[in-house]
């Protein structure tokens, strides 16, 4: 094989380090945040339990305390950072629950707060694709011009009858408006997928990263579905148990993603972070650094890289 074309490593893949090291010129760390926002799938706008798999803290069990202010919870985690990486540069990730979901006021204020501080290159927002108003994407587009900006969608699956069983509250269409408008104001948008969703088939999930391919997008997280205590989705699995991916699977489908992602397209994440006390299956899932060296493995295995099957 060729040198892959966007890696400086042994990934066969565009990697999130090598992206920023190629942008920043130096080691970017994320600082996950919990800035307190709630999502309309929560608070009764559109229902109150959320999406099925949605664990309490919203997706962000690696944030901060929210019960700590934003500029405590950076500093907590940016010291441990310090010990690994000193002389780094930092992005805000406004991670848990939907951050673009209050008013403007109070968005400007959090996401000032943390641009303020020593050695912080940008922000990346995780939302919704229905909890960008006009006004909100308005400002984002100013917030672009004077920092690197991410926002991260979650889609999760292209798939109609999987989405409303996962009770997204969303179709695909405001997903892909929503792409839209970003991207018309060149801000860099990052999608998030999950694998291994109730009946969903390894076609259906390469399909999903096919029309993401066409979406001019910039970056992807794929996720393995996590079966966590207290959700809507352990219910499920307990009354009506369904077939999770092993990570055999879960590789193998992986690397076919891979082989029809754009090569452009910055893979952010391959696997999860559950908490291991809230976790009900997969057990292999915590199990990170092995999952992502078999991902390795099996691409090299396969002498191949991402995008190769693009046509």
């Amino acid at each position: 094989m060729n040198d892959f074309p966007y890696s400086n490593t042994n990934k066969r893949y565009h990697t999130l380090d090598y992206f920023y090291k190629n942008k920043f010129g130096c080691k970017v760390c994320k600082i996950s945040l919990n800035a307190g926002f709630t999502c309309p799938n929560i608070d009764g706008t559109l229902g109150t339990k959320g999406c099925i798999y949605c664990s309490k803290s919203g997706s962000g069990e690696f944030g901060g305390n929210k019960n700590d202010d934003l500029i405590t919870q950076f500093e907590s985690v940016k010291k441990v950072m310090d010990k690994k990486w000193p002389n780094s540069k930092y992005i805000g990730y406004f991670q848990a629950r939907s951050n673009t979901y209050a008013p403007l006021n109070i968005l400007k204020e959090k996401y000032e707060t943390i641009l303020k501080l020593d050695n912080v290159v940008g922000l990346s927002i995780a939302t919704r694709p229905d909890c960008i108003s006009d006004e909100c994407l308005d400002y984002l587009d100013r917030l672009n011009k004077k920092t690197f900006l991410t926002v991260e969608l979650g889609l999760q699956t292209i798939h109609e009858k999987t989405t409303k069983l996962i009770n997204r509250c969303h179709d695909l269409k405001c997903f892909e408006d929503m792409v839209k408008k970003l991207k018309q104001k060149n801000i860099f948008t990052v999608v998030h997928i999950i694998n291994g969703l109730p009946d969903e088939t390894k076609d259906m999930m390469i399909e999903t990263v096919k029309y993401l391919n066409n979406l001019n997008i910039d970056g992807i997280k794929i996720h393995m579905l996590s079966v966590l205590k207290d959700t809507p989705l352990a219910k499920l699995y307990e009354i009506k148990p369904f077939h999770l991916l092993s990570e055999e699977e879960y590789v193998d489908i992986v690397c076919d993603q891979l082989e029809y992602l754009k090569p452009e397209i910055v893979i952010q994440r391959l696997t999860g972070d559950p908490m291991t006390d809230d976790l009900i299956a997969p057990l292999w899932l915590p199990k990170k650094t092995q999952v992502l060296n078999d991902i390795d493995k099996e691409m090299a295995k396969r002498n191949s890289y991402q995008g190769i099957k693009v046509k």
